[in-house]
């Protein structure tokens, strides 16, 4: 039993690794397109350092870069509401964190997707543990490390439209976005919400139909979180755990 233990949390270790690599280069996009939307090098690392959750970065740069200082509204919006899904993850990983005011702060910060998906996948609490701090750090780490140098290269090239850098946000969004469509209702929701912002790009000021396309995301995923079945399956879980 002890040796299994070990394997399993040599085996945290492991995926942690390579998810914190795999996931902190895509700081150097997120440097170099936040400086192309506007922001200079100094705000692109702070953005990092307190926001450090990527699609909703990506989201914000988004925004920002089409709308100018007049969408800052509007992409703070966007970019909390792309965040409300780190609250459904701080719920299912509350009892993993255990109590104290410090140790739970901690952990909101670096709870993002890939440091929960990489807890969430190990059996043994332990490795559950050394699962989520050892990528949430590490990305954090990583990704601040890279958005640093993406942001300097990125003031280097000057005029991001020569590039054609100016529109290139939105791209990364969605390779970002690309991996996690994987089931059918994830698809459904994200051509919904593409919809939603298209009608409504004519009518709405720059930013707008993003934050209400998100807003529907937003609603749906709850639904879905607090749906019958869902509810069910996470009490079969919490079941198998005990």
């Amino acid at each position: 039993m002890h040796d299994d233990s070990l394997a399993q949390r040599r085996v945290a270790r492991k995926e942690a690794l390579a998810v914190v690599i795999a996931t902190s280069a895509y700081g150097i996009s997120f440097g170099a397109l936040a400086v192309a939307s506007g922001l200079d090098v100094w705000q692109a690392c702070v953005l990092s350092l307190l926001m450090f959750t990527g699609g909703s970065q990506f989201a914000f740069i988004g925004v920002l870069g089409a709308g100018g200082l007049a969408a800052i509204p509007a992409a703070i919006a966007s970019s909390a509401l792309l965040g409300v899904r780190n609250a459904a993850y701080g719920m299912r990983l509350s009892a993993l964190i255990g109590p104290g005011a410090l140790r739970r702060l901690a952990a909101a910060h670096f709870t993002i997707d890939e440091s929960t998906a990489v807890a969430l996948a190990q059996r043994e609490r332990r490795a559950q543990l050394i699962g989520f701090w050892l990528t949430g750090i590490g990305i954090f780490v990583g990704w601040n490390i890279t958005t640093f140098a993406g942001a300097m290269l990125g003031d280097l090239l000057g005029d991001p439209k020569a590039y054609g850098l100016d529109a290139a946000a939105a791209s990364a969004f969605l390779a970002l976005l690309w991996p996690r469509l994987r089931q059918r209702q994830a698809i459904v929701v994200g051509v919904a919400a593409a919809v939603v912002a298209a009608a409504l790009t004519p009518a709405l000021m720059p930013g707008m139909p993003v934050l209400v396309a998100a807003l529907v995301a937003v609603v749906v995923g709850w639904m879905n979180w607090f749906s019958p079945r869902a509810v069910q399956m996470q009490e079969q879980e919490q079941e198998q755990e005990l």
